[in-house]
């Protein structure tokens, strides 16, 4: 493997980690405005804050990191993408910046309109970011991204294929968020939660088949270059995703039959989605920007440069992947809680207690705007820590 190749397959593992995580976050803000009025969607609305709140930050480091690999690799082909595809790349930043600002002051503020402006904001940009996200993706794989644009094109990213792919975007953020859901109130113990978000995450589900479908048809007549390799060589992962997909509905009908717990039903979807990415990464391989001469290879960085972004890679993976992996394990199992003034990793003795009860306790547990940076930073704190006094006990 070429280490343009090698840096091409780091971007798409970038693409995929944002588009499992970072796209789960944003379906939930497709059931939070969905849930209904003030009191029949409080509960679903509470639940959906709780699994959000601790992550969502950390999530959009994926982004941040695939962005960041885009230019510094290959250079030339993000400055076409950024040219030709610029106003729905800025509505989607715009959609970024509002679904935070949303999402973090709607539990500051004490006002009720207040409260339901700032919700209705989150849950807003929270389809406005995955769809204008969609429509880029698929200006670029129907082939709309010219290689030296001159301007900004409003027909690269308004084809069917574009609006089909930011509408399919916006349905597999809904399908993710509420299969996750499903596996959090199953989790704990909320069956009532289960069921409710156990229907929605099937109707997703079908919509964002029949939307997958409906994009690959497109596909046939808007790049059929394109759509002959996704039924050629990427058709082992087409036929993953689907299985995958029909596996989550099995699953779910049989947890809502028989009333049982369903522990895989995250990671099969998970998995059915980072199937997608690859697929449209196999199939597209080594092009960069169909309908162009834009590949890996001539359009990458100084092979000096693709080195050293392996390297890095690898450092990240080091040194993010523990902290990660300790942010999601602490809130798997409902061990953090953050506000402005603590963090606390409750049942750990000589570390944390469990908030205390009532309102106050409610908003511990809910968390705060960048507890999800803060736990991210204190794991790679009790790492260091714990390594340091392995260290000292290995010294005697």
């Amino acid at each position: 493997m070429t280490a343009a190749a090698a840096v091409g397959a780091i971007l798409l593992a970038s693409v995929t980690l944002y588009a499992v995580l970072g796209g789960a976050d944003f379906g939930g803000g497709l059931w939070d405005l969905l849930a209904g009025g003030d009191r029949r969607g409080r509960a679903p609305r509470a639940l959906i804050d709780e699994s959000i709140t601790p992550v969502w930050e950390a999530n959009h480091v994926w982004l941040v990191f695939a962005l960041v690999i885009f230019w510094t690799g290959f250079p030339h082909a993000f400055a076409a993408v950024m040219t030709a595809a610029a106003l729905p790349l800025w509505l989607a930043l715009l959609g970024i910046v509002l679904r935070g600002g949303g999402f973090a002051f709607r539990k500051e503020v004490s006002q009720l309109t207040l409260q339901r402006a700032l919700g209705a904001t989150f849950a807003f940009s929270s389809l406005l970011t995955p769809f204008f996200m969609g429509t880029v993706v698929g200006a670029i794989a129907a082939g709309q991204i010219p290689a030296n644009p001159v301007h900004a094109s409003q027909p690269a990213w308004t084809s069917a294929t574009s609006l089909l792919t930011g509408f399919l975007f916006v349905g597999a953020c809904g399908y993710l968020a509420a299969a996750y859901l499903v596996g959090e109130a199953a989790r704990r113990g909320d069956r009532r939660m289960q069921a409710y978000f156990t229907r929605r995450a099937q109707a997703a589900g079908i919509v964002a088949g029949a939307l997958s479908l409906a994009t690959l048809a497109e596909l046939h007549s808007s790049n059929p270059a394109l759509f002959s390799r996704l039924t050629g060589r990427a058709l082992p992962l087409v036929i993953i995703a689907g299985l995958c997909g029909l596996a989550v509905l099995a699953l779910l009908n049989a947890a809502r039959r028989n009333g049982v717990r369903v522990i895989a039903v995250r990671v099969i979807a998970a998995f059915g989605v980072a199937a997608v990415v690859w697929g449209w990464g196999v199939a597209q391989y080594p092009v960069l920007l169909p309908g162009t001469a834009v590949t890996l290879t001539n359009a990458g960085a100084p092979h000096a440069t693709l080195v050293a972004i392996i390297w890095l890679f690898v450092a990240a993976v080091v040194l993010v992947g523990p902290a990660f992996a300790l942010l999601f394990y602490l809130q798997g199992r409902s061990l953090l809680y953050a506000d402005d003034a603590q963090i606390a990793l409750a049942g750990v003795p000589g570390i944390g207690t469990r908030p205390p009860a009532g309102p106050r306790g409610q908003q511990l547990a809910s968390g705060s705007p960048g507890s999800g940076s803060r736990a991210a930073a204190l794991g790679l704190v009790a790492v260091g820590a714990l390594v340091r006094a392995l260290g000292r006990r290995r010294g005697r």
